[in-house]
């Protein structure tokens, strides 16, 4: 399911930093770091374990947020002799600096992964690794796992190779910088190719049947006047990026599953009623859902700024519910799933890109790493997979939990006052046992929240109409319980 990102406006940033203080502490999250675990880290920063093979000349760079830290990985695009693409992807190899069984991995296991607030970052390791000696800052020699993945013209691989390497970033970008450059058409060989490339992954993705959503994210950020909230659709760069994440997290699940042994990111397949529910739903918002026309297909072809089409695509992401990790290591009588793809990728996939930031990250490296080299996987790598995808369960529920206890709580200090105020806002989801309860989003505020009908005189109550546009009036709006509810009028 897409993750919102989180971005606050025009709120008090003392009160929220404060009350998100106390959210922290009322989750049990902590945010210190024991002085031995801190000590574990300073010692593994200084005494890492290096590859032999350097790869330092590669001019890699690095594609992240402004102002990131926890570089989790770099990229070299380049032409193929005879045509094609080659991409060199550089993950930063945690495991060259977390000692299995010790202090470090320890804690990591608790954490599980980063947890992001508006205020505040709860990483994975240690600053002195994530944000410094295992993060490929650039200028900076990392030890690495590079991958190799050569592309015919087309995009589709023809070569997955994998080594562990020194590396050296030479530059950084951002997202909003490669889209800029693309769109005046001045980019260098780097953006171009980046755009080249991601297109063409993109039409093997559709090629598969796989989908990605377009569905507008609700944003958090912090301002010098205070926090303001927004939605933000993702660029195309944002896209083209994600795609070489994926290719590369693809080619680690075929190479595991060669192997016997791994770490799947898997989503089942949704069940016909599920999309026999969203022809009803593009029935009621008069959105063409021709009786031959894939589903995949459908969604390519609606724009996400009408707002029926947002609502539908809103509807949508109930298919992607129900992701999961599942580990497998067949010597050890752990089968390999029935079905080890991703129904929305329409592929195998392993998450193996972000090890600074997720756990499970590690230990599918590990096991890629040792296939490539044609040796056996390390006996702590081995015995962790049967826990790994309950602990990934269990972190993914916390950091959806974190998640959406932000955005409440920002949507409720930003509402906080004005009750009794009507703003136009579109119905994005009904309750099909209850139409008169659903979901609105206001225009501005960025909100999302909870909206009833109520009964008129006869006691006949109304739907609400999915896809259309209501006048919300604002009943609740209560920061300490995080609240927000709606009425439409």
């Amino acid at each position: 399911m897409p993750r919102r990102k989180l971005r606050v406006k025009a709120a008090d940033s003392a009160r929220i930093n404060a009350e998100l203080t106390e959210l922290r502490a009322r989750l049990e999250i902590h945010t210190e770091w024991p002085d031995p675990v801190l000590a574990e880290a300073e010692e593994a920063a200084r005494t890492p374990r290096l590859p032999e093979y350097d790869a330092t000349g590669l001019p890699l760079l690095t594609v992240d947020p402004p102002g990131s830290r926890d570089l989790d990985q770099a990229m070299h695009l380049a032409h193929r002799p005879g045509g094609g693409y080659r991409v060199h992807y550089a993950i930063a190899d945690v495991a060259a600096f977390v000692r299995p069984g010790g202090l470090i991995d320890a804690e990591a296991r608790r954490r599980v992964q980063t947890l992001y607030f508006p205020d505040h970052r709860v990483p994975l390791h240690p600053a002195r690794l994530s944000e410094d000696a295992a993060s490929l800052l650039p200028g900076e020699t990392r030890p690495a796992l590079l991958w190799q993945l050569d592309l015919d013209a087309d995009g589709a691989v023809v070569l997955a190779d994998l080594r562990r390497a020194l590396v050296r970033s030479h530059r950084r970008l951002d997202y909003a910088a490669v889209q800029r450059a693309v769109d005046a058409g001045g980019a260098d060989e780097q953006p171009a190719l980046l755009a080249t490339v991601g297109r063409l992954r993109e039409e093997q993705e559709r090629a598969r049947g796989g989908i990605s959503l377009p569905v507008p994210e609700q944003e958090i950020e912090e301002t010098l006047h205070g926090y303001v909230l927004g939605y933000r659709a993702p660029a195309p760069a944002d896209g083209w990026n994600a795609q070489i994440s994926l290719l590369t997290g693809m080619a680690a699940a075929e190479l595991m599953l060669d192997a016997g042994v791994g770490l799947l990111r898997t989503l089942p397949a949704a069940p016909p009623e599920a999309y026999q529910r969203l022809r009803r739903t593009a029935r009621a918002l008069d959105v063409d859902w021709p009786d031959g026309l894939p589903y995949p297909e459908l969604v390519r072809s609606l724009d996400p700024d009408v707002p029926l089409n947002a609502a539908f695509l809103n509807e949508c992401t109930g298919l992607l519910r129900g992701a999961g990790y599942h580990a497998f290591d067949t010597a050890q009588g752990l089968p390999v799933p029935a079905d080890p793809a991703h129904a929305a990728l329409a592929a195998p996939y392993a998450h193996c890109t972000a090890p600074l930031r997720r756990l499970g990250d590690r230990f599918a490296q590990e096991v890629c790493a040792a296939v490539a080299a044609g040796e056996s996987v390390p006996d702590w790598a081995r015995e962790a997979l049967p826990a790994v995808p309950s602990l990934m369960a269990g972190g993914d529920r916390r950091s959806a939990e974190v998640e959406r206890a932000c955005v409440d709580l920002v949507e409720a200090e930003l509402l906080a006052g004005r009750e009794g105020e009507d703003f136009p806002a579109l119905v994005i989801d009904v309750d099909e046992q209850r139409p008169a309860r659903g979901t609105v989003q206001l225009r501005e505020p960025a909100v999302r929240a909870r909206c009833e009908r109520p009964d008129d005189a006869s006691g006949a109550g109304r739907g609400l109409p999915l896809g259309g546009e209501v006048l919300a009036r604002l009943t609740v709006a209560d920061p300490a319980t995080r609240t927000v509810r709606f009425t439409a009028v």
